[in-house]
């Protein structure tokens, strides 16, 4: 276990800090989700993100080797199971913030050990929910790191199977809704009646839909960086070889790969559609930090499956930040009316199934 005295000391001044600004400067748009959510919720859930969002940054520095890279992840893996180390921290961190290119990133990285003392205080239950889901957030970092090559490498890797694929949703986002239900349940009264392990596996659903969304709308980024999430066995099907989408001309061809990643995608947001309406109307801040994810995933599937040009990198599908803020005023009538939650959903994902 980690020696407090080796951490430093965090005070109101720096939680707010952390919590507020620097929060705010990593997190896009979470940190709108991160403000609706309940006060007693928002720090253990911000605490998480920003520990995650350090192991991201670590994972995406392109300038280190990935055997670096993963070196300073399993590094971080054991501060936050509990062995942390504030000389260890000085000299590796070190080599990490030499190479951000944002000032957000390296005080981000600078400010881990604050987080890891933040960490050490929190509530048992807290902590360690937010252990389990970092280690297992951690896990797939690494497995990314020695499944794909170098960006810069010139080489690119297919995952395998369908299966290889629900591995990277379930450690890049499944284990985040499952983290999700738990710690909301631990805190929330107007839950005890939800059965924990249904709700956590609804929870795991849910987080696999958005992250299943990510991956097919960045495909194009992915391909350019040696990384190809559509399973090299589906693709064989079509003959179609993964570096052949580097094409945007292949979008036509390999368009029924799409289709499929589509539907596996609906079929979750309707497993988060039931945990949704399963949040008592009452919870209305539960509500609408739950809605937000969903409708901007079934809109962002909308534009994916009407995209001819999906694998190209110059015509992205993405929603704009004015039509978020005004689904988020939308969203506090549907919030309190399962019958218009249902019926907005139901929109949308007619939507994406016109586009496909």
């Amino acid at each position: 276990m980690s020696d407090p005295a080796l951490l430093p000391r965090v005070d109101k001044r720096e939680r707010q800090r952390l919590l507020g600004v620097l929060l705010k400067g990593v997190s896009r748009s979470f940190f709108l989700t991160l403000r609706v959510l309940p006060r007693d919720l928002r720090e253990p859930i911000g605490l998480a993100y920003l520990l995650a969002r350090a192991a991201d940054t670590i994972a995406d520095t392109r300038l280190l080797s990935p055997d670096r890279r993963l070196e300073f992840l399993l590094l971080l893996r054991r501060q936050v199971q509990g062995e942390a180390n504030v000389p260890e921290f000085e000299s590796i961190y070190a080599a990490l913030t030499d190479n951000q290119s944002t000032p957000q990133e390296r005080e981000l990285l600078s400010s881990v050990p604050q987080a890891l003392a933040m960490l050490q205080d929190c509530q048992e239950v807290d902590r360690e929910l937010i252990r389990e889901v970092l280690v297992t957030l951690i896990q797939g970092m690494e497995m990314d790191l020695t499944t794909f090559p170098a960006e810069d490498s010139g080489r690119l890797v297919a995952l395998e199977t369908w299966a290889d694929l629900d591995s990277h949703l379930y450690h890049a986002a499944g284990c985040v809704g499952e983290f999700w239900t738990a710690i909301t349940m631990a805190h929330t009264r107007a839950l005890e009646r939800w059965d924990s392990q249904v709700m956590c596996n609804a929870g795991v659903r849910f987080g696999k839909a958005l992250q299943l969304t990510n991956v097919l709308r960045d495909v194009p980024k992915d391909l350019r960086m040696g990384r190809c999430y559509l399973p090299n066995s589906e693709l064989a099907q079509i003959g179609v070889a993964p570096d052949e989408l580097l094409d945007p001309a292949a979008g036509t061809r390999a368009r029924p790969v799409l289709a499929r990643g589509i539907e596996l995608a609906l079929g979750h947001y309707a497993v988060a559609e039931d945990y949704l309406v399963a949040i008592p109307r009452r919870c209305l801040r539960l509500r609408l930090a739950a809605i937000w994810p969903v409708i901007i995933g079934l809109a962002t599937l909308s534009k994916l499956s009407g995209n001819p040009g999906w694998l190209d990198p110059a015509h992205p599908s993405r929603v704009s930040r004015l039509w978020v803020y005004r689904m988020m005023a939308f969203s506090l009538a549907a919030a309190v009316s399962n019958r218009i939650l249902r019926a907005w959903i139901k929109r949308w994902r007619k939507r994406v199934e016109t586009g496909l």
